[in-house]
């Protein structure tokens, strides 16, 4: 088995040297910062979409000691569009407690990491194996495919006691104890790379595979079984009608939406279950002026929402329309808002001042 595990990291490690992604914003500096950043944002989001949010997080906030002062609102306005916006409310209570709890360092251990908020298990191991060479494996869904197709793990992961036997076989699987710091960080960036250029879920490249001679399912020809796949969660759908209060001159009406619950935290239009509630905020006057939009589906991970648009232009805006505020093109730019609503105002010809 020694054999097995030094043959094998050690082809991680040289493959990528040479054909893996060293180009990544992120790695240009073994920043704990700048690692955890990117880690956190690559959560249930492609590489290609998240270069351009890390370049402009960094740009805004250069150090976690800038994240860590920033209002939530600014980091939220900057995370508008990524998604999964507790990862944004997270990420900023992790920086303010690494100020607070760590005099502004990250703690240099898997164990200690996992600690603060946001840091799951995986994440935690990145970070310290990147940044602080510990032996300690990590397991996002690229890699757990890497392994399970390696060993033929046959077992649903999604079971307690299968993912402890898959984490404790990925442990294994790790460069010898007296092998250098930056033996680790190829080792898990290698793999992380494997996943997501070479092991790939529909279409495996294993013609390219640094690692073919030792993987089991590629032997037997069963690289589509793995990872086994857990129960699928069945989608719902809800339906959401927005009241879009507007002004002449280029003013909306925003509310912030309460933690938790959808959108948490953002800046979004007011919300209704249904249409008869919302005609319920007008006044009896306003409602024939009411203008309904095409509605249109957002997608979320195991959820459709059905957004039902209606204008209304109001020259009034002393009147208060429940909790929130009016708010001007300018402005609404830089707030966090949830990507159909950052859409519908800020590109639909309906809005005035549009782009």
């Amino acid at each position: 088995m020694t054999a097995f595990v030094d043959g094998f990291a050690a082809s991680v490690v040289a493959w990528q040297k040479t054909r893996g992604r060293n180009d990544l914003p992120w790695q240009a500096s073994q920043d704990p910062y700048r690692v955890w950043l990117s880690e956190i944002m690559l959560q249930q989001t492609q590489v290609v979409t998240v270069r351009a949010y890390f370049t402009r997080f960094v740009e805004r906030f250069p150090t976690v000691a800038d994240l860590a002062v920033a209002s939530l609102d600014d980091v939220l306005g900057l995370w508008s569009g990524l998604g999964y916006y507790s990862r944004a409310r997270n990420l900023h209570q992790c920086a303010q407690d690494i100020v607070a709890l760590h005099k502004g360092q990250f703690p240099q251990t898997a164990q200690s990491l996992q600690t603060l908020p946001g840091i799951g298990r995986s994440t935690a191991a990145a970070i310290a194996s990147l940044c602080f060479g510990e032996r300690v494996a990590i397991l996002d869904a690229n890699v757990r495919r890497v392994v399970t197709r390696l060993l033929c793990f046959d077992a649903d992961p999604g079971r307690t006691s299968n993912e402890r036997a898959l984490w404790d076989a990925a442990s294994k699987l790790l460069p010898q104890p007296e092998d250098t710091r930056s033996t680790m960080a190829g080792y898990t960036q290698g793999m992380m790379d494997l996943g997501a250029m070479v092991c790939l879920p529909k279409d495996p490249r294993c013609g390219e595979c640094p690692v073919q001679a030792f993987c089991q399912a590629q032997a037997q020809g069963s690289q589509h079984n793995y990872p086994v796949r857990k129960r699928k969660i069945k989608r719902s759908s809800e339906s959401i009608w927005l009241l879009w209060l507007r002004t002449d001159s280029g003013l909306v009406w925003l509310s912030k939406r309460p933690t938790p619950g959808v959108w948490a935290g953002l800046h979004c239009l007011p919300l209704h279950t249904s249409l008869y509630e919302l005609t319920r905020q007008v006044p009896d006057p306003l409602r024939q002026e009411l203008h309904a939009l095409p509605a249109f589906t957002h997608v979320l991970t195991h959820k459709d929402l059905d957004l039902h648009p209606l204008c209304l232009t109001v020259q009034d805006t002393t009147s208060c329309w429940g909790e929130g505020r009016w708010v001007g093109l300018s402005e609404l730019a830089r707030l966090g808002l949830p990507a159909p609503i950052r859409k519908l105002l800020l590109k639909s010809p309906e809005f005035p001042g549009a782009a």
